[in-house]
């Protein structure tokens, strides 16, 4: 068994264990991440709503800080990724910045 440490000395093994709640959701994977932060930008956008049906307000920071996030996710691992992973992360990052430039344009005017 192995007994790996973080940098600041702590063993993996003395990680907390969440109980389950809820309704089982599916496994978290990378494509899945970055489809939850492309849904937050979006709602940001004031594209789609938000929890619970609530509609998504335009907040044009906050849209930009999670385009930031995701690309900097996208520098960060490069190198490290599936190509299909490698694909979603461009394609996601394209189109997000591209619908901020259009939405942000004609909030302008």
């Amino acid at each position: 068994m192995s007994n790996e440490h973080d940098p600041d000395g702590h063993s993996h093994a003395d990680e907390p264990h969440l109980p389950e709640v809820g309704e089982p959701m599916p496994p978290i994977d990378f494509n899945t991440f970055i489809l939850s932060m492309a849904s937050a930008t979006l709602m940001h956008l004031g594209e789609v709503d938000g929890p619970e049906g609530r509609k998504g307000e335009l907040n044009l920071p906050l849209a930009r800080h999670h385009i930031d996030l995701v690309a900097m996710l996208q520098e960060k691992t490069r190198g490290n990724l599936t190509g299909e992973e490698e694909r979603l992360l461009h394609q996601v990052v394209y189109d997000l910045r591209m619908r901020f430039i259009k939405i942000a344009e004609r909030t302008a005017r």
